[in-house]
């Protein structure tokens, strides 16, 4: 496991200019915590860093719904993957881009409720290295990768925790995390392709 500050002088030494760095990990794994320290270590180097999170790009609960796939939102079919990429190129090209966020006590994507502004572009999501039919189309389109590959266990109880923090009691929570974070955890664990670096885990988020 590489220690962050490994990852951020490497982050500082890729070539001036505007450049993608994809973080990725499964559920529960600590990506934005990560991100967001990584960020503020290379900004503190001396090359301006923001994160921009994949979780603004949820297809929101009307689609879902017509979809029938409400209850397995977070899986790779329920992002607007298309919208992601066009981003992502978007970004490559400099300058200032809006992007969207997710507001988790919403449960629902605030359009334009980022903007991108600095140099270095953290993106973090779980499917950002996924070796699949669409999000492959990422794969060129980074600078630097980097995964975050927690033991299963650990997911587990951080995502049980995640549920019973939002009002679900202990049983509901594990039943939930069994039902549909794992498996996406198992995805993003045993379908993405390698990254450049593994980095230590974060203590949640």
């Amino acid at each position: 496991m590489t220690p962050l500050p490994d990852v951020a002088r490497r982050i500082l030494a890729l070539p001036a200019g505007r450049r993608l760095v994809a973080l990725a990990g499964p559920p529960a794994a600590g990506k934005s915590t990560m991100a967001a320290e990584l960020a503020h270590a290379v900004s503190a180097l001396g090359r301006p860093a923001q994160v921009v999170p994949m979780d603004g790009f949820h297809l929101d609960n009307a689609t879902l719904d017509r979809m029938g796939l409400r209850d397995r939102k977070g899986a790779p079919e329920t992002f607007d993957i298309e919208g992601l990429t066009s981003l992502v190129r978007a970004v490559r090209g400099g300058g200032t881009h809006p992007f969207p966020v997710f507001d988790r006590t919403a449960d629902a994507v605030i359009a334009d409720g980022g903007t991108l502004t600095a140099e270095i572009a953290i993106f973090e999501g779980n499917y950002l290295l996924l070796d699949a039919d669409g999000w492959r189309a990422l794969h060129p389109l980074w600078d630097m990768t980097v995964a975050l590959t927690p033991p299963e266990i650990l997911l587990e109880a951080r995502l049980i925790e995640r549920w019973t923090s939002h009002g679900l009691p202990p049983e509901a929570a594990r039943a939930r995390a069994a039902r549909n974070d794992l498996p996406n955890a198992r995805l993003v664990l045993g379908g993405s392709i390698p990254a450049d670096m593994v980095m230590g885990q974060p203590t949640g988020g």
